[in-house]
């Protein structure tokens, strides 16, 4: 089998078995919304600037809990059976696709549910909701990579939190700012910076998965 065919074969996987269990996308959905309600009790009416900033806190803990488990849940037979039937490009390559589109989904559920509960007017709602959806693919692609990396680690979550540290502030800083643009409804060419950091964030983390992810996988 091809690498696009392991591909697609290992996204497939990766749904079935999230549709059998359910249990992941309906805690995760349940975190999310809990979550804004009890901000929304907590504050009634906020600022833009602290509605924006407090938006992006709840997606960056909900992307840690949807994503952190994409290695840190397979076990050691499951591992040898990857192993055995695909090659490491082809597990990668799926669990960042898988897990984007996980988090494009959380993203315009979430987005939804936070903009009907706190009532905050947004200048330019499409440019807004490209953001949060950038924000989605990379939140994805980072987490993806160091879940591989941790979970060749005994403990693995705390060394997921501190090798995540140092590329998910830079990564935060510029989507708050691209959506504050969006949300002040400036116009678009003024986040055209931003823009090209987010993408040039993805390319290389994505790279670097590439080409480091088969050495992780095969040890």
């Amino acid at each position: 089998m091809d690498l696009l065919g392991q591909v697609r074969y290992l996204i497939k996987k990766e749904i079935v078995l999230e549709w059998r269990s359910k249990y992941a996308l309906n805690g995760i959905l349940l975190y999310v919304v809990s979550t804004i309600f009890v901000c929304y009790l907590s504050f009634k009416q906020i600022n833009p600037v602290t509605w924006n900033a407090l938006f992006w806190i709840i997606m960056l803990f909900a992307s840690v809990n949807a994503i952190a488990k994409s290695f840190l849940q397979e076990n050691k037979g499951r591992q040898l059976y990857y192993y055995s039937i695909a090659s490491a490009r082809a597990i990668i390559i799926s669990k960042i696709i898988y897990n984007i589109l996980l988090m494009l989904l959380l993203s315009v559920i979430a987005i939804a549910f936070y903009s009907l509960v706190f009532n905050n007017p947004i200048g330019d709602p499409l440019f807004y909701l490209l953001s949060v959806l950038a924000g989605s693919i990379s939140f994805a692609s980072v987490f993806t990579m160091i879940s591989g990396i941790a979970s060749k680690a005994n403990n693995s979550g705390a060394l997921m939190a501190i090798l995540s540290f140092p590329v998910i502030i830079p990564l935060l800083i510029v989507l708050i700012k691209f959506s504050k643009n969006a949300m002040d409804g400036l116009d678009r060419s003024v986040s055209l910076d931003e823009i090209g950091v987010l993408l040039a964030i993805n390319i290389i983390v994505i790279t670097i998965s590439l080409l480091l992810f088969p050495f992780l996988w095969r040890d």
